[in-house]
């Protein structure tokens, strides 16, 4: 599905772009490409169940997964990042934030493997990004804004596609369907938090919004993220 030009989702099992297993959702978190003149850059890469799905559906755009140059990893759970191993035997350089890099290089149960009754498949991160930090990949400049709670790693990348300020937000902000916060079944979930980290996720203006499941937010995705932030500082204190 192309979002913008060059900018498409190619994984998620909430939109029936990819599928796991029967009656199961959520198993398979949205996967996004964005195609540069020097490659592509995948943002999660799903399950890893579901890779070849996401590879033909690269390919209908005329996207070719040779040429996927970085994945950048939202956060460590196992319907994101289970399919990083995979990417990097194919020689894709994987980005993340630490407390990422740190989860999916041991595999633990910070990956969530326990919720789909799969093993998480360990993996090292080439290119390890720091909250603040502005970074390039393919001439793309990007910034990392760690925003724990729904796990430690989570982190949501921005960056300027078509005059646009997109926000890569992974699981920072529920779906409409079930609620405004990411699951809460995670071993690092924290509720205060993840209150500061929609707090300060509130501050942030995007023209887009490309979340880990489900719908993209093209209308003011800030309200959406003031919305969340109101739910939290309600429930939660």
């Amino acid at each position: 599905m192309q979002v913008l030009k060059n900018l498409f989702q190619v994984g998620g099992d909430i939109n029936g772009i990819t599928f796991d297993v029967p009656d199961a959702l959520w198993n398979d978190g949205n996967s996004y490409i964005l195609k540069t003149a020097e490659g592509l850059i995948m943002f999660d890469c799903g399950c890893g169940d579901t890779m070849e799905q996401i590879f033909s559906n690269m390919r209908y755009w005329d996207l070719s997964p040779d040429e996927i140059r970085y994945c950048v990893l939202t956060h460590p759970h196992y319907d994101h990042a289970g399919g990083a191993h995979i990417l990097k035997k194919r020689g894709v350089k994987l980005v993340a934030i630490g407390e990422t890099a740190d989860a999916v290089a041991s595999g633990d149960e910070r990956c969530c493997g326990y919720l789909y009754h799969k093993t998480f498949t360990p993996v090292t991160v080439d290119q390890l990004v720091k909250d603040g930090e502005k970074f390039s990949l393919l001439g793309v400049e990007m910034e990392a804004m760690h925003l724990p709670g729904h796990s430690m790693g989570c982190t949501a990348f921005l960056f300027e596609w078509t005059g646009k300020k997109i926000v890569i937000s992974g699981d920072v902000i529920g779906t409409l369907m079930v609620g405004d916060f990411g699951w809460d079944g995670s071993i690092d979930f924290d509720k205060k938090i993840y209150t500061e980290s929609l707090r300060r996720f509130a501050k942030v203006d995007s023209d887009i919004m490309l979340p880990g499941h489900g719908m993209i937010y093209f209308h003011k995705p800030r309200w959406r993220v003031e919305q969340a932030l109101n739910s939290a500082l309600m429930q939660w204190r």
